[in-house]
Order: C-alpha cells, then structure tokens, then sequence
C-alpha cells in the first residue's frame, strides 16, 4: 500500500484491537476499490479473497467486533480540521436522508415522506432508514470549491420502533441538539456555526443552543408567517410581577416583503443552489421570535427574493445578532453542498446497496460509508498537492474543475498501481503488458460506471 495510505489509516487504529484491525483495513480499501454494491462478499472479491474460508470474521467487524464509532467520528473531524480548517470559524450542516431499505429484520425502518420524488401537490412514500448526518462546510483546494465532508451520522429511528419499549421516541431535533452538544465538546475552543433546513427551526433547539456558556450560531430557513416581537423594553424600578419575554409586536415577514417602503439591497452571490452566479436581493432586520409556552429567542431576519422572479422568496434566521446578511447567505447557500454529497455517496460509493440485518451492522454501516466520502477527500488532496489528481476530460463534456469521481479515480488508480504494476521475469504471475493498455485497464477500474 502506498505510505500515505497506510500513515492516514493508522490514525484510526487505536480504536478497535489488532485483531480487528487487521480485518478492518481490508474493508476499508476494498470499499473504496469496489464498485457497485457495498457487500461484505464484493469487498472481499475486490480484494482477492474469494476463496476466504474465514470470511465470517470480516462480517463480525461490524455486527459482534468491539469498537466506538462515536470515537472514530471524533478522529475524523479533527482530522479534517488539521487538514483543511486549523484556524477559524467552523462552518457546518446538518440534514436528514432516508436510506430505502426493505425487509421485516430491519427493526429501525419506518415509513418517511420522500423529498425527491415528493412534491407539494403530490405526496410519495418511502420506505427505510432515517439518517441524521453532519458535515463539516470547507473550501477544497484541488477542487477550488466547498465541499460538505461528513464526519458523523446518527440512525434516527422511526416512532414505530419505540412501541413497547421504555425508551421513549427522540424526536429529530432532539439528535440535533444531543450531537451539537457533542460537537461543542470535541471542539471546545472553535467558534461554531451550524446550517440547517427550515426542518430545525425550533424555538426550543435554538434557545439551548444559544444560551450554551459558548454559543453555536444557527442559520436555519425560517417561516414567513411567524410572530415576531420587538426585545424586551428594559424592567422598572420596583416593578411588580414576572419579567417580559417579549416586547411589542411587530410586522411578519410577509407583511415586510408587501410593504412598497421596505429597502432591498442587491447581492451576487456565488453557487446559489449549483449556479455559479445569481444576482438576488436582501432585506434585513432584527426582532424577537416568541411562541407560548417556549423561550424566546433573538434573531437576525434575511429575506432574500429574486429581482427576475425564478425562485419563491425565503426567509433566514441567524441567532448570531452581530452578523452582516450578506454572510448570513453566503452560510445557508453553502448548505447546498450537503445534498451533492449525499448523492455522490449514493451513485460511487454504494449507500443503499448493503445488506447487512443485524442492528449493530446497520448502526455502523451507512455512517462508515459516509466517512470514506471524508477519508477518499483526504487521500485525494494529498494526491493532488503532487499533481496526482486530474480532471478527466472528453470530447464532448468539459469539466472547468474535478469532482469527486475523479477524487475516488485517483485514490484508486494509486492503490491499484503500487502493488501490481511490475514486470518481474521472475515472478511468472505477473503479466507483461504494454504501458498504454495498462493504463488504459487502471482507469477502467478507477471509475465508476
């Protein structure tokens, strides 16, 4: 295996036992050089090993083998920090993705509505797995662009799994509080701030994370018709009865976009939903939000509309009242990138194509295979710094810069080529062929069909 393969690989070692280990690595890179299905059976082929007679200890590393995947996450994320984000604010995102699986093992499965097939007037089931992932938002060197790296996945069971048990239901906004908890713990000294769907734009999230001794930012998508308040004017001397939680009421947000006085400022703003340039419009404003019988919580308003009318106008919410809007949209616009990874995830690198049944696998599974979206991300920038990672081109489609397909290739293409790629007269098991032909067969096998 090449060095810097085995240096970044021996990072996560001290996480489970040698014995482990050993298995571990072989899943690992035959994972990475698999294509299709993401089976235990098509790693061990990819790898060689189809006439393993042990092949059941490689199935025990995810349903019986001791280790913490929390912890893994933890090394993950700070790898990531040291690599492409050691100073600064943090930038993340967090969103939910339904894994279709079916099958009545599958105790977690429930059925979810479905966001790509799914429309306003037309409503379609899903049938499987919700998975609450977390990304770290950062800017790519050999790519010139942010990319949203994940680093920690959490199974969100459905509320039908928790019939008959004493464990309660968790809703998802609760996981989202539990793991920024997490998060703030394992980068205690960082300045966080966090994107989301309209989906976590709960008063009760955003006060806990707001009134934490260091607090992370929220920029969440927000309401239009929501009740919106002026602060709390200040308390009286010998003033009677409780504290206010809110001041006067104010305009929503509606009645601010009608309003032919409200002021708009016009920004160009970069990748605004996979464009590369988009020429919108923004107001913006500061007020408190207030429901009975939750906190209040002060917040920065941005609404953003189209000048030309090609998208519905939106509302966000930032609990930081010092920042500027303009950097407000440029954090949510980032957020964009987390459904690109979850399609690269789905198309090169097998989510939705395993198998395992045991509920120890399934916890384990899907969040490993999101991490080798990180870790290929990884091997691949420290490829690219020697000039290893190039973009790959046609006659009939050019690309301005690479994506991750040509990441994964070259990641490949190294692994394939420093164990096998010798003409030893020797060695009677080594093929002679012509240079063109060998390359031409290593980047048939890099990339994915």
């Amino acid at each position: 295996m090449p060095t810097e393969y085995i240096k970044l690989l021996a990072l996560f070692s001290t996480h489970c036992s040698a014995r482990v280990w050993s298995y571990a690595q072989v899943l690992i890179t035959g994972a990475v050089l698999a294509r299709g299905q993401r089976t235990v059976t098509a790693i061990l082929r990819v790898m060689g090993l189809g006439n393993e007679k042990h092949f059941v200890n490689y199935h025990r590393v995810l349903q019986r083998a001791v280790w913490s995947s929390l912890a893994v996450s933890r090394t993950l994320l700070l790898l990531l920090l040291q690599t492409f984000a050691p100073t600064g604010p943090l930038l993340m995102g967090g969103d939910d993705t339904i894994e279709r699986r079916r099958g009545v093992q599958i105790a977690a499965r429930g059925l979810y509505r479905d966001p790509v097939r799914s429309s306003q007037s037309h409503f379609v089931k899903a049938s499987g797995l919700r998975w609450l992932t977390f990304m770290l938002l950062v800017p790519i060197p050999f790519a010139q662009r942010v990319w949203a790296l994940p680093f920690l996945t959490i199974l969100a069971p459905s509320e039908r799994y928790y019939e008959g048990k004493v464990r309660a239901h968790k809703k998802l906004t609760d996981w989202m509080r539990q793991a920024l908890l997490q998060i703030r713990r394992w980068v205690p000294g960082r300045t966080l701030v966090f994107v989301a769907d309209s989906s976590y734009a709960v008063l009760d999230l955003l006060a806990g994370m707001a009134q934490l001794p260091k607090p992370i930012t929220m920029v969440v998508r927000f309401r239009l018709d929501a009740a919106l308040y002026e602060p709390v004017p200040p308390r009286q001397a010998g003033q009677l009865g409780r504290s206010r939680k809110k001041g006067a009421r104010l305009p929503t947000l509606t009645q601010v976009i009608a309003n032919q006085q409200t002021r708009w400022q016009r920004q160009v703003v970069r990748y605004w939903y996979g464009e590369v340039k988009r020429t919108i419009e923004i107001t913006s404003g500061t007020a408190v939000w207030f429901h009975s019988g939750h906190p209040a919580v002060p917040m920065r308003w941005v609404i953003v509309r189209d000048p030309l009318g090609k998208f519905k106008t939106q509302a966000l919410l930032c609990t930081d009242l010092q920042a500027k809007p303009a950097q407000i949209v440029a954090w949510f616009v980032q957020r964009w990138q987390l459904e690109v990874t979850h399609r690269e995830v789905r198309e090169h690198l097998g989510v939705e194509t395993q198998r395992q049944w045991s509920a120890l696998a399934i916890a384990r599974t899907t969040p490993a295979l999101l991490g080798l979206f990180s870790m290929v991300t990884l091997l691949a920038h420290r490829l690219a710094q020697r000039g290893k990672v190039l973009t790959r081109q046609t006659a009939w489609y050019t690309k301005p810069r690479p994506t991750f397909s040509d990441a994964l290739a070259a990641v490949r293409y190294e692994l394939w080529c420093c164990p096998t790629c010798h003409t030893s007269k020797a060695n009677q098991d080594i093929a002679k062929l012509p240079a063109t032909v060998l390359k031409r067969f290593a980047f048939i096998l890099c990339y994915s069909t």
